[in-house]
């Protein structure tokens, strides 16, 4: 059986604070494997890191064609950072396509490694390539070194009986055996991730594979030198990688058990936000039931009927099913039961870019209903802030007995980073009575602190009353049609979203000059050239909302006290709308929708060109 050990070099190693590498290749050619594996070894080697997936649309796409080009992003650092990084300095691709789709990110000077094997006439046409690009000089920028994987990897796996198809599939392991020679990675994490994973003979043919890569790199001198990025300084704690929907998955489940209660998730499978259908299904010693539902209004309707016999009820889309449940969405409001609506935002309209990420559907949650029908909005900013975004939703579905939105998004659901795990002893309880005593019982009559009305589990003796989704009579729930109690409750519904109590906006920076506002997944790019901005003597600040319905009390404070305030979006300018509706303030919108982050350049740029747009006696 092979064995790891700590990589070791005799060859000069050069110290750097942070890297940013880039895989891709085929969807076929395990890319999110190799990714996956690399950016756990670094977690546990206890870097700060940041990841960022890009696969196709298509379950798969045409081999070596453009649409088929999946990739895997990684920046990792001993500083704190907060986004995947920029621009590549290391790039390995595993094919043609694979290269023209991301060389123009790779940063001149770059490690730029391609499979050789594959940069072939039939390889050039699938992806619409006329000259070999190895050969015509348009590489000259970049450390180029060509390697035959292919031919390589059947020379580490001789003997085993395998096949083509089969050979071919360990070349990922080689290129992750170099990768981690290269950055002085220790392998014994996915030598035991392998061990467990495949049996015979496709066990040993992987770790033959990694092991070959390794010893390729060290023996035969392909690179001048080795690197070595050191631990980051992270607070005392427990630490694990997190992808954003596994903290999505994890912080529902916290939160039902801080509230006492079983959780329902019913669901339609849908990309970006399947995983957390899939996460939650493994927690069932947790009382949490999860119910694949045949279409998305059946998933909504299921997790509203729990909400009514007691359970936190949850269900998971993305941009296209919210569409379909937003006649639910006004039946849940007008029942008035906590239920839990996660939109992990993808590229729209209608199916749109499944597969890439997109901040525009934060005007469907607010107004995406029929009638007078205001909710609760949540939106993480980070892929482990999902875990307390989900908390939160919980605590405000249950504490105001409304249904609530968290807002994620591709970005954050498929990305990851290190999560210091919180000692559930310390996280705040969240309190949850059912009405059980018949004396006096109104049905829609309201706590006067959160105006949420009682939750009554059917079945209860004497609190018998009715629900549905007509109109219903602001005390006894009975259907009504009269004028006046029609006005009342859709006046009562929108007072109990506005007398949800949620943090006041906070403000990082300098005052007075220009504010950056985010929300949602826009926060690290954000913070990082605001950084950046400042260490060019720009007087800028950060403030990002979590909570956008209700907003926090002091917004139209906190915007007035700067001189210009920018808002980049992932969409074409909808919390600018809302922010100049409500508070009739200029904001300037910064967009992007292209299914891309920003990246750092772009948000540094644009605050570089607002400063200066600021008037000089007003400095």
């Amino acid at each position: 059986m092979l064995t790891t050990s700590t990589p070791t070099s005799s060859r000069p190693v050069q110290v750097k604070e942070s890297v940013v590498i880039r895989f891709a290749g085929d969807s076929g050619d395990g890319m999110q494997v190799l990714g996956s594996q690399f950016t756990n070894t670094t977690a546990m080697y206890g870097n700060d890191l940041a990841t960022f997936p890009d696969f196709p649309a298509e379950i798969r796409a045409p081999a070596g064609t453009l649409a088929g080009v999946s990739g895997f992003q990684l920046h990792f650092s001993s500083l704190d950072i907060f986004t995947p990084g920029d621009t590549p300095e290391v790039l390995i691709a595993m094919n043609p396509a694979a290269l023209k789709v991301n060389i123009a990110d790779l940063k001149p000077g770059g490690l730029l490694i391609v499979n050789a094997e594959k940069f072939v006439a039939r390889e050039f046409e699938k992806a619409g390539i006329t000259v070999n690009p190895l050969e015509d000089g348009s590489l000259d920028a970049y450390k180029l070194v060509q390697l035959d994987l292919g031919r390589l990897a059947k020379e580490a796996v001789s003997g085993l009986g395998l096949g083509t198809k089969e050979v071919d599939r360990c070349k990922n392991f080689f290129a992750l055996g170099i990768t981690y020679w290269l950055y002085n990675r220790p392998m014994d994490g996915t030598v035991r991730w392998i061990e467990a994973k495949f049996k015979d003979p496709y066990r040993e043919a992987n770790l033959r594979a990694l092991q070959a890569g390794f010893n390729l790199a060290e023996t035969m001198e392909l690179f001048g030198e080795s690197y070595s990025v050191p631990k980051a300084k992270l607070a005392p704690g427990t630490y694990r990688n997190i992808l954003g929907n596994q903290a999505t998955s994890l912080g529902l489940v916290a939160g039902a058990q801080l509230a006492g209660l079983p959780l329902f998730l019913g669901s339609y499978p849908i990309t970006p936000a399947s995983d957390i259908l899939h996460q939650l299904s493994a927690y069932k010693s947790f009382n949490v039931t999860t119910f694949q539902a045949e279409d998305e209004i059946a998933a909504i309707v299921s997790a509203i009927g729990a909400a009514y016999t007691g359970a936190l009820g949850v269900t998971t889309t993305s941009g296209p099913g919210m569409a379909l449940k937003t006649e639910a969405m006004g039946l849940a409001i007008m029942t008035e039961l906590p239920l839990v609506i996660i939109n992990v935002q993808r590229g729209g309209p209608s199916t749109g870019l499944p597969t890439k990420t997109e901040q525009a559907d934060l005007l469907q949650a607010l107004y995406g209903r029929n009638g007078e029908a205001p909710l609760a909005i949540v939106a993480a900013c980070t892929p482990a802030d999902c875990f307390g975004a989900a908390v939160e939703a919980v605590r405000i579905a249950v504490t105001h007995m409304v249904p609530t939105i968290l807002l994620t998004d591709g970005y954050l659901a498929n990305g990851s980073e290190p999560w210091a795990v919180p000692n559930v002893a310390d996280l705040p309880k969240i309190p949850v009575q059912f009405r059980t005593d018949p004396d006096g019982f109104q049905p829609y009559a309201r706590n006067p602190d959160t105006l949420a009305r009682a939750w009554v589990k059917p079945g209860t003796p004497g609190l018998e009353h009715r629900i549905g989704g007509i109109e219903k009579d602001a005390l006894t729930g009975a259907v009504s049609y009269d004028a006046e109690n029609h006005q009342t409750m859709c006046l009562t519904r929108a007072a109990k979203i506005a007398a949800i109590k949620v943090p006041d906006l906070v403000v990082e920076g300098d005052e007075g000059e220009l504010l950056v506002v985010g929300w949602g997944s826009t926060y690290g790019a954000i913070h990082t050239a605001i950084e950046a901005a400042r260490g060019q003597g720009i007087r800028v600040a950060q403030a990002h909302f979590r909570h956008l319905n209700p907003m926090p009390a002091n917004t139209e404070a906190v915007l007035r006290r700067f001189k210009r305030v920018i808002v980049p979006e992932m969409n074409l300018g909808q919390l600018v709308k809302v922010l100049r509706s409500e508070y009739l303030i200029d904001c300037k919108p910064i967009t992007k929708i292209k299914g891309q982050a920003f990246k750092v350049s772009e948000l540094l740029a644009a605050i570089v060109e607002h400063s200066a747009a600021i008037p000089s006696q007003e400095h």
